[in-house]
């Protein structure tokens, strides 16, 4: 049957106002077109609903009876819209987001912050772990959503880049790397390198710009944590590339970082499983991760300017 919720509204004024005119002032409609819902309605439905005349309106048997069960499932649906509107702006509940560790030392401290300030009803739980992790756990919908970095070879999620983040040259300040004014890639053919394994989403994009740049280079040693190549490099066992988001150096290290040309970078990007919506509290805490990866990409005062 083709009828419409105002028409039903409409009705329900009328047959509790007992007038077309006090129930057009209820519904916010005149007289006239009061009186051509009734009719349209009445004509969708084949029965008639209203008795009228001059001076009043009466319910027929049907009125009566369709009035006694609409008043009340009209008040029902309208509950129910407004429970739904007071979810839809809800920003409360435990929301979960994985992220690889080099995302999580540098742009993840700020997003929590500003979670416990802005949403102080929401608890922000963070999964530190690797990039193949933290995809399984988007998967398996362990976590809402996570931070990964491109390029991700899945049609299985929705994504959105957030942060273009350059890799850097890891060296020792008394390294001979630090004299030029200008290191490129062939500056590094024939030297010995301590990158991350492959368990970093870097690894990968690395490998590539080798590739691309026509070097073969001769790694010696592979870590699992960013963290680790300090000492490495410190040592002299190797230089290294690292994103920017691994900086700060440690304090009262010999190391240092520089920029090297042609420039590379990752592109870090939000990911959720494809048609699966968010919480209103996850997807607070999403456009949260975007601002903040906006702001940081702006206030870069941490990487080099060589």
């Amino acid at each position: 049957m083709n009828y419409t919720l105002r028409q039903l509204k409409v009705f329900v004024a009328v047959a509790t106002e007992g007038s077309f005119s006090l129930a057009g002032q209820r519904v916010g409609l005149s007289q006239s077109a009061v009186s051509h819902s009734i009719k349209a309605l009445e004509a969708e439905i084949g029965v008639k609903l209203l008795d009228r005349t001059t001076r009043e309106v009466q319910l027929t048997h049907a009125g009566q009876q369709l009035a006694s069960k609409l008043s009340v499932q009209l008040e029902e649906l309208n509950t129910t819209l407004l429970e739904l509107r007071r979810y839809g702006g809800q920003r409360s509940g435990t929301v979960r987001l994985a992220a690889s560790q080099t995302i999580s030392a540098r742009l993840m401290p700020a997003c929590l912050a500003q979670a416990r300030q802005r949403y102080p009803e929401v608890r922000l739980l963070l999964q530190d772990s690797v990039q193949q992790s933290v995809l399984q756990s988007v998967l398996n919908a362990t976590v809402d959503f996570g931070i990964v970095i491109d390029p991700l070879n899945s049609d299985e999620f929705e994504i959105q880049p957030i942060l273009n983040d350059p890799f850097l040259l890891l060296y020792r300040s008394d390294d001979p790397l630090s004299v030029p004014p200008v290191v490129c890639w062939e500056d590094l053919r024939d030297r010995e390198l301590v990158l991350q394994d492959y368990a970093s989403g870097s690894r990968a994009l690395i490998d590539n710009i080798f590739r691309e740049q026509k070097i073969s280079p001769r790694v010696i040693q592979q870590v699992g944590h960013p963290v680790t190549l300090y000492p490495m490099a410190e040592a002299g066992i190797g230089i290294s590339i690292l994103p920017a988001l691994a900086l700060p150096l440690p304090s009262g290290s010999q190391l240092a970082v520089r920029r090297i040309y042609p420039e590379y970078h990752r592109t870090l990007m939000l990911i959720r499983r494809k048609n699966r919506s968010l919480s209103p509290a996850a997807e607070a805490i999403w456009q949260l991760v975007c601002e903040q990866a906006d702001y940081l990409s702006s206030h870069r005062d941490f990487i080099p300017e060589r």
